[in-house]
């Protein structure tokens, strides 16, 4: 072999080994897209749980006590600090025992249909927590995917992650009420 071959061939390397680089770092930033996206898909699922939340308290469908306790954990959530993340995940795990006291079994969730409005909210509550379910689970996966990439040999080597933050996991109780049916 010729040294213009080996050159040739060193090169060659040298440019799929940058291509690999590349495709790496363009999927990183994808990930980084998509977490913030699952991010703010979250945060608009919780806030629509929470405007529910506070019409069914007001609504006087449920009884007194449900409905001080839904209103006490919804105001809870609205006053949580946002530039705490822990304290606003343990009140909105707060807001989902809450729900979960308040629709513990199918018969609380048929009284609320049975109700003048109450079909509707029902509806709503059921749609908007598995939302939330769904939401929080959509994220956390693409935590982890975007954590398997950053701990990739080569992404830390050449730091292909530049100066972007590694995304946190949201860990918070959204089990939903089980008086909505299986899920």
């Amino acid at each position: 072999m010729s040294v213009g071959w080996i050159l040739l061939l060193v090169v060659a390397l040298l440019a799929l080994f940058g291509l690999y680089l590349s495709i790496t770092a363009g999927r990183l930033d994808q990930l980084n897209r998509r977490v913030e996206t699952s991010r703010h898909s979250l945060d608009t699922q919780l806030l629509r749980r929470l405007s529910l939340s506070s019409d069914l308290a007001g609504s006087g469908l449920l009884d007194p006590v449900s409905s001080l306790l839904l209103a006490d954990a919804a105001r809870a959530v609205r006053t949580a600090p946002t530039s705490d993340a822990g304290a606003r995940d343990l009140a909105e795990s707060n807001l989902s025992e809450v729900l979960r006291a308040i629709f513990a079994t199918p018969e609380d969730v048929a009284q609320l249909r049975a109700l003048p409005g109450g079909a509707p909210l029902a509806n709503e509550m059921d749609a908007v927590t598995r939302r939330v379910e769904m939401a929080r689970r959509f994220l956390n996966d693409g935590v982890r995917a975007n954590r398997d990439v950053r701990n990739q040999r080569f992404v830390r080597w050449f730091r292909l992650a530049g100066t972007s933050v590694e995304p946190p996991t949201v860990e918070l109780d959204d089990a939903p009420p089980p008086g909505f049916g299986s899920r």
